[in-house]
């Protein structure tokens, strides 16, 4: 770890010590908007928290705001899972704004990142327009659907040989290993999964009764192989129930849904759209390329949306561009600017025998064939915006000609990149 940081003349970064933690954390829900979270919520991130990796913004022996990161590990292309610093609860007070502390704060992580080795870093945004100056570009998106019951229907794909299911309702917590023994084997599956260490199984089971705005505790459903018992595919819910004039309208709100197969997958989301006293259903986050896209009756009806998710950041991008894997032999000559970790910026050759095979990333001489910035390049790290999108709209130089198409369909992912859950 690197010494105290100064943002101003008044203002310094350290470390935070243990002792610390609840002032921090308290500071860091003021400058969020003072909203405090439930006491469920509080604990569950304090145990969690790595304090070694967490800092303070001080003025004089006062905290004034601070950012923290979790020693995560990331699925990239080709099925590696990578060391991946996740920054998070990165806040200042609103009467310290516009003094350089939070560009202190990013400069102290970001060299703290790169001491541990961690080649990448990734965050999810409050502001989105506030962290591409640091470098940080937007990697995977997450989609939203609203389905209404009745006007959706999911026809299961027939499959020779797929076994006989079961639908049985479970508590969610005592269902928990099982389902989290499912979750890992998809992680190397999707690029931005993440593998979910000691303590992090809790949190898509958190479920504090003053944040669920009217629904139900959370509700179990897990999918069996008939006859074996074998957990095949789960999905974890909640139900609002209402009525409108005598009418049943209740709601149903989805946390996670995930399968080892096509059959399964579209089973337990036939269950989650037939549900009875209920008239819509809500997924806030899926994946952009979801399934359900392509097994509902009607996709008009889910009523799609879209929005930016995790924001992907090369700390050492050699390193990070040779841990990837590419769709397609690739042979190019990458001329990347990065104003905020200057370490990064030059010229380098990025080679691969294509999936499975050996990658290198090295310095060069060569000419340089495409030119970006170190932000684009997270944009297109996890293969999920192509670097071509991203030259339609200014942000790559093509400097040889072809080196664009080879280099984009090098860098595509089969399945979009996303981030089952928030920290």
């Amino acid at each position: 770890m690197t010494a105290d940081t100064r943002a101003s003349s008044f203002l310094t970064v350290r470390l935070l010590t243990a002792e610390e933690w609840d002032g921090w954390y308290g500071t860091l829900e003021t400058a969020f908007g003072g909203e405090q979270e439930q006491p469920e919520e509080r604990a569950l991130w304090r145990r969690l928290t790595e304090v070694d990796r967490s800092l303070a913004v001080c003025e004089g022996n006062g905290i004034v705001g601070g950012a923290a990161a979790f020693s995560f590990r990331m699925a990239v292309p080709g099925g590696a899972v990578l060391p991946t610093a996740g920054v998070t609860m990165v806040g200042v007070l609103p009467t310290h704004r516009r003094r350089g502390a939070l560009t202190a704060l990013m400069r102290r992580q970001l060299d703290d990142v790169r001491a541990r080795g961690e080649s990448l870093a990734v965050l999810t945004a409050s502001e989105p327009a506030i962290y591409g100056r640091f470098g940080y570009g937007v990697g995977s998106w997450r989609m939203a659907v609203t389905a209404p019951r009745g006007r959706v229907a999911v026809d299961v794909p027939a499959a020779a040989g797929a076994p006989a299911l079961r639908l049985r309702l479970a508590d969610p917590v005592a269902a928990g290993p099982a389902c989290e023994e499912l979750y890992a084997s998809l992680v190397p599956r999707r690029p931005g999964m993440l593998e979910r260490g000691p303590g992090w199984e809790r949190v898509p089971l958190l479920d504090a009764p003053g944040s669920r705005d009217g629904h139900s505790a959370l509700q179990c459903v897990l999918a069996e192989e008939r006859g074996s018992g074998r957990l095949l595919g789960y999905a974890r819910y909640a139900v609002k129930s209402a009525w409108v004039k005598e009418n049943a309208a209740g709601s149903v709100r989805v946390r996670d849904v995930d399968a080892l197969s096509p059959q399964v997958y579209a089973a337990l989301w036939s269950y989650l759209l037939e549900l009875d006293l209920t008239e819509r259903v809500t997924a806030p986050n899926r994946p952009v390329d979801d399934p359900l896209l392509h097994l509902a009756s009607d996709p008009r009806r889910l009523e799609p949306r879209v929005q930016d998710a995790l924001f992907v950041r090369l700390v050492d991008v050699d390193a990070a561009l040779a841990q990837r894997g590419y769709a397609t032999p690739l042979d190019v000559v990458l001329e990347v600017a990065d104003g905020f970790c200057p370490w990064n910026t030059g010229r380098r050759r990025l080679r691969s025998d294509g999936p499975g095979k050996g990658t290198s990333c090295e310095r060069t001489d060569r000419p340089a064939e495409l030119s970006l910035d170190v932000r684009t390049l997270g944009s297109a790290y996890l293969g999920g915006v192509t670097l071509a999108a991203l030259a339609a709209a200014g942000r790559v130089t093509e400097l040889r000609e072809g080196a664009l198409a080879d280099a984009s369909r090098a860098f595509a992912s089969d399945l979009a990149p996303w981030l089952p859950h928030g920290f």
